[in-house]
């Protein structure tokens, strides 16, 4: 992935950005119900992985937007061109692996490549996020339980990796809806751990 050094002394939120980086959880989180009634009917009538049709979306919305693609390296900040993601994949014995997925190609070319990926993973399991941690969006579902609100784990010290995460379908007297939650670091940028939902 390509990235860019951004100038925080020439970007308006440097002072919010100074701010930020005093606090050891300098994160902050949305969690909105999202109606989902189209894209679940269109993942049944096709067979369709809904968990990954979610991923793909959220990642691409995620992408365009760019203070979510900007990351702390040391004491600067960097811009990628794009982030791939890296999501939670469920183990046999009750553990988990991450997988990364980039999102740069059709739909219908990104479904085979992911269900090959994540095949290729619980082969090999592991929690490590590769060569360039710091790029990926952080993904997860909680595919058993509908939340009205979630608090994201972080590492101390804190890293500027944005998180998506979702939790179980389901329909209550109205549309199919998951609750969707974003988690960033606000420095960059005051809208924007919504933006790609909204």
């Amino acid at each position: 992935m390509n990235w860019r050094t951004v100038d925080m002394s020439r970007e308006s939120r440097r002072d919010q950005f100074a701010y930020f980086q005093t606090l050891s959880n300098p994160y902050v989180g949305v969690t909105v119900q999202v109606d989902v009634t189209e894209l679940a009917v269109w993942c049944r009538e096709r067979g369709t992985s809904f968990f990954l049709a979610v991923l793909y979306a959220a990642v691409r919305a995620a992408n365009g937007v760019p203070e979510l693609r900007r990351r702390i390296r040391g004491d600067q900040v960097v811009e990628y061109d794009r982030c791939p993601s890296s999501h939670t994949v469920a183990l046999p014995d009750g553990t988990y692996c991450y997988c990364s997925l980039e999102v740069d190609r059709p739909f219908r070319e990104f479904l085979p490549y992911a269900a090959a990926e994540q095949e290729r993973v619980k082969a090999a399991p592991t929690l490590e996020d590769g060569e360039d941690g710091e790029s990926l969006f952080f993904v997860s579902c909680v595919p058993w339980l509908s939340y009205t609100a979630l608090t994201q784990p972080t590492p101390t010290p804190a890293d500027s990796n944005p998180r998506i995460t979702w939790g179980r379908w389901h329909r209550q007297g109205g549309p199919d809806s998951v609750a969707y939650d974003a988690a960033g670091q606000p420095c960059f940028g005051g809208r924007h751990p919504h933006r790609p939902v909204l």
